[in-house]
């Protein structure tokens, strides 16, 4: 394996005592030290303390919010305004006295509902939007509802696609500058790409669109994994998956800033949350502050520059995104814990198979990208907090055997 820079090293070595005792926290990955998870850009293990925390409320204090007067009712009420300031908290947000934070279900869910009981509302005929169209299918195909729906009702909206540098991924600043016009009223972009591994620099485009334009963030690779802040993103929704961040399955939010635009306020009668996932997702940002999700991106991201240093050596691998990030010496668009990449010669979906027959659990198909995205399939490594040097070492030495 070549010599990786000083830095990196370091950063590994400086953090090894502390990753050691936090890895040990996942019963998961304890229970199974045969096996190798790096699939957490689909999901996340749970540490013990989530587990625990969802065990307790369970056993002690298991009610509906917002629908009872008596003791365990009012502390789940309490429990759940309790997370949204929690998640402002988190997210660094610029103005919690003015901001909401609605809970759903994932992701998915939470950009459909910004779509559909907020966008539409938002444009009028003659409006231009922005969708990045070699992102996630679920920050695709919201934006593109609003626009037929709107269509059926005489409101045309343009949709422009999201440009992207062919070379890296990333998009393309420059390009996205000459497609903004007085017309651009909202852009769609990803946090940080869920194939690329880049951090989509979205910071900068709220300096190209000036301040009418409101800009939807899809945080699902990002919250939990590396320190988000909304002051300095200056977005108007930011929405995440709990089971992506430590917590449980069908968990998530959608934070709203309603400075721009009608107030977010989701249609339709509010059913019952989700208190259990509600209650694992506030253990799981307890436990991302203790552990330090600035710790955790600079372990992730040393561990990805290994992975992607060791394969950059072998001739039989294409490695996806950033082609300058493969460089040992550079700091440019440096992979935020996910490494995508395919072999020359074996269909991804077999190497797929191959490396689980190792022990590697690692995704291998074409992972819900748009349509402008890569048209093969494709083996991503996505790494956190419980994974170790040895494993990306392991990892290596079976993919250069199949060189």
């Amino acid at each position: 394996m070549p010599t990786a820079p000083a830095g990196r090293l370091a950063a590994l070595e400086e953090l090894r005592a502390w990753q050691t005792p936090l890895r040990a926290e996942f019963p998961i990955i304890m229970g199974h030290p045969d096996m190798v998870y790096m699939d957490s850009a689909a999901t996340t293990q749970k540490p013990q303390a989530v587990l625990d925390a969802v065990h307790t409320y369970l056993t002690t204090a298991n009610a509906n919010a917002g629908r009872g007067t008596y003791t365990w009712a009012n502390r789940t009420t309490a429990l759940v305004r309790e997370t949204g300031q929690r998640i402002k908290e988190f997210l660094h947000d610029p103005d919690p006295g003015q901001s909401d934070v609605h809970f759903v279900s994932g992701t998915t869910e939470g950009l459909r509902t910004v779509a559909r009981d907020w966008l539409t509302a938002f444009l009028s005929d003659g409006d231009e939007i922005v969708v990045p169209f070699a992102d996630h299918q679920a920050n695709i195909l919201p934006w593109l509802e609003v626009r037929d729906l709107l269509a059926r009702q005489g409101v045309r909206v343009l949709v422009r696609p999201m440009p992207y540098q062919s070379s890296s991924g990333d998009y393309d600043m420059a390009e996205l500058a000459r497609l903004i016009t007085e017309r651009t009223r909202f852009v769609a972009a990803s946090h940080v790409h869920h194939v690329y591994g880049g951090d989509m620099n979205i910071h900068r485009i709220r300096r190209l669109v000036g301040p009418r334009a409101a800009i939807c963030l899809d945080a699902a690779q990002s919250v939990g994994h590396l320190p988000v802040s909304l002051t300095e993103l200056d977005v108007d929704f930011a929405v995440f998956s709990g089971h992506k961040t430590l917590a449980l399955p069908g968990s998530g939010a959608i934070w709203a800033r309603n400075t721009r635009g009608p107030r977010f306020a989701p249609g339709g009668w509010n059913g019952s949350p989700n208190t259990t996932g509600i209650v694992g997702l506030r253990a799981a940002l307890d436990w991302l502050d203790t552990a330090g999700t600035d710790r955790i991106e600079r372990w992730t991201r040393a561990l990805a520059s290994r992975l992607t240093d060791g394969l950059r050596t072998l001739p039989a691998y294409e490695i996806l995104g950033c082609r300058r990030s493969l460089a040992a010496d550079t700091e440019v668009q440096q992979r935020q814990g996910i490494v995508t990449f395919r072999h020359r010669a074996i269909d991804s979906g077999d190497l797929g198979f191959i490396l689980f027959s190792h022990g590697f659990m690692v995704r291998s198909d074409s992972h819900c990208q748009g349509s402008a995205g890569e048209k093969q399939g494709s083996v991503r490594v996505s790494l956190h907090v419980y994974n170790t040097t040895e494993e990306v070492d392991q990892l290596l030495a079976v993919l250069r055997t199949l060189g």
